[in-house]
């Protein structure tokens, strides 16, 4: 007999996060001159003594073994004005192309490169990492720090992209 994937606790759990509202951001990693990013809506900050934050990447990505090889990450809070580049570290663009293709960056503590116009950048150096079956939890003491001025965040609801409506005044 087979499980339909519908039935299975683990398909419950995924449409139970639809309803879950989180930020967007971007994971970037640099190792041996190659650099490499991906869309994460699994970051988190687990502690603010010593500052530490959780991405969490799956096994078999290309920013997985850059993050697992340099021991280093960089976490970069998109706003709403940067959904397209959400969605090109995604993967709409083919596997091999430069998500990094005429996008302005900059570092902060290390060569890992963060994306001009997020609301916030953080440097990080993995501290800990608990092994899944399928992905990593990659815990990064912060390093450094880089906050933006003004707009709102990209948030993602239900699969779909959001922004936050302006604030009354």
């Amino acid at each position: 007999m087979t499980d339909d994937a519908r039935t299975l606790p683990g398909e419950d759990l995924r449409r139970a996060m639809r309803r879950w509202v989180t930020g967007v951001s971007i994971v970037t990693c640099a190792h041996a001159g190659m650099h490499h990013g991906m869309t994460v809506n699994s970051f988190v900050s687990v502690s603010l003594e010593p500052p530490v934050v959780i991405v969490t990447l799956a096994k078999g990505t290309r920013t997985h073994a850059l993050v697992e090889a340099s021991r280093r990450y960089g976490v970069t809070v998109l706003s709403e004005a940067q959904q397209h580049l959400a969605e090109i570290f995604a993967g709409r663009i083919p596997d091999g192309g430069d998500r990094f293709h005429e996008l302005e960056t900059y570092t902060l503590a290390s060569d890992v490169p963060l994306i001009r116009g997020g609301l916030a950048g953080l440097d990080c150096a993995v501290v800990h990492t608990y092994d899944l079956p399928h992905a990593t939890l990659f815990f990064g003491r912060v390093e450094a720090v880089n906050l933006a001025e003004g707009g709102g965040p990209l948030i993602y609801f239900n699969r779909t992209f959001h922004t936050l409506p302006a604030p009354r005044r």
